[in-house]
């Protein structure tokens, strides 16, 4: 069984924060979580899911989009087997579900190459 659980969506109003949490379990990730490289997507109704921010194994790397470049923060704790997104000065355009994702390759940028998926978190933010 194969768990990534996302939470600490939530309403917010422009311009504040949200901390984002995914943490994995199940017989996959144990012992091995840190042989996966981690993302954030979101998608925004009537929107394809686009890429947010991933992180490398070791958490060295890391990738943000341009349009969150200086306000997302992407970490991860591979002793807890869990990665997180650190998001402030948001906006209105960043309202979507939030999906956290595992991939055995790659990183972490292109959605075809992650092998599990969230259920997602809603993320709103109004003006």
């Amino acid at each position: 069984q194969v768990q990534l659980v996302e939470s600490g969506g939530g309403w917010v109003q422009a311009g504040g924060s949200l901390r984002l949490s995914c943490a994995a379990s199940g017989r996959t990730f144990t012992g091995t979580f840190s042989s996966y490289t981690m993302g954030w997507f979101r998608q925004a109704l009537g929107k394809e899911r686009e890429f947010v921010a991933a992180i490398g194994r070791s958490g060295g790397r890391a990738y943000n989009a341009d349009s969150v470049k200086g306000r997302f923060t992407v970490s991860r704790d591979n002793a807890k087997s869990t990665v997180y997104l650190q998001m402030n000065s948001l906006k209105p355009e960043d309202t979507a579900v939030y999906y956290c994702g595992a991939a055995r390759e790659g990183t972490g940028i292109a959605r075809d190459r992650y092998d599990y998926w969230g259920q997602g978190t809603q993320v709103t933010v109004s003006s």
